[in-house]
């Protein structure tokens, strides 16, 4: 069963357009080296929540707008060595700045237990 890595962010709104080229640059690399699949999601419903939400989860700010991501990996194995590859790549080390700020960005591995269709 696939392997995916999560990835939520808060994006300036005004980053929209530079956010975008950035993915489109450097989400092949993950494919490169063995993604299934990337996507990035750009928050059109986000609703506050009443104890947590993904807002706050990031801390947005009120000229931002939260970008739910993920990495689709074949197994694990693939996964631990290509983003191994990912992270030692100098294309990776180019980026420049970020168009969002990195310190807030919450992300995390997981093992998916349902998959439809399978």
């Amino acid at each position: 069963m696939s392997y995916i890595d999560g990835f939520v962010i808060a994006v300036p709104n005004a980053n929209r357009e530079q956010f975008i080229r950035h993915a489109r640059t450097f989400d092949p690399i993950f494919v490169e080296f063995g993604a299934i699949r990337v996507v990035e999601c750009w928050g059109d419903n986000v609703p506050d929540g009443k104890l947590t939400d993904f807002r706050r989860a990031v801390q947005a700010k009120e000229n931002e707008s939260v970008v739910f991501s993920w990495v689709e990996w074949p197994d694990k194995a693939t996964r631990d060595a290509g983003m191994d590859k990912v992270m030692k790549d100098p294309r990776m080390n180019a980026a420049g700045d970020l168009p969002f700020d990195g310190k807030r960005m919450i992300f995390g591995g997981f093992a998916p237990v349902v998959s439809l269709p399978d």
